[in-house]
């Protein structure tokens, strides 16, 4: 019995400490500002995409797979978020974590993704501090910082309030 008990208060301390750790990433106090890493990739119609091509602009950068639940929930609302404020100087970008092109091409058709997407590399997910589950999303602001990163799907209310606080002049 004793035993039973040690390991369900194992985890249950394991489980506490990984939902406190999500909110503090979903509250976007991660710590000070960094700079976002720089990549160049090929999108799924083969031009560069690079980041650094985004100064300026507010990027919403997106890590996921086309069999993860939560980023199909949440894609949607990035998709409408792009329409909303892509003229305004928003960019969303959707990094696949998929092995291959296939699934994501049609996922992204499927899904009428208005965002550019590629499949993204472990050295990238690195990068960006190792992608353990999905969807996470960072925030980076119109000087290359990353500002919020969001573990798990996000509502868009505060994606939206991220966008309009950083895109006021």
């Amino acid at each position: 019995m004793g035993k039973r008990l040690g390991v369900v208060l194992a985890v249950v301390i394991v489980v506490a400490a990984f939902v406190a750790l999500a909110a503090c990433h979903r509250a976007g106090s991660a710590g000070a500002l960094k700079e976002a890493p720089l990549f160049t990739l090929k999108d799924l119609d083969g031009h560069a995409l690079r980041l650094s091509d985004l100064r300026g602009k507010v990027v919403i950068l997106d890590f996921w797979a086309t069999w993860c639940e939560p980023c199909k929930e949440e894609i949607p609302h990035l998709i409408d978020l792009q329409n909303h404020y892509g003229a305004q100087g928003l960019q969303v970008l959707g990094i696949s974590m998929d092995d291959g092109e296939d699934p994501v091409r049609a996922f992204q058709q499927k899904y009428k993704m208005n965002y550019p997407v590629a499949v993204g590399t472990s050295s990238l997910a690195d990068q960006y501090g190792g992608v353990l589950g999905l969807p996470i999303t960072f925030v980076i602001d119109k000087q290359g910082q990353i500002v919020a990163r969001h573990i798990g799907a996000t509502k868009p209310t505060v994606f939206e309030e991220e966008i309009k606080r950083l895109l006021a002049p």
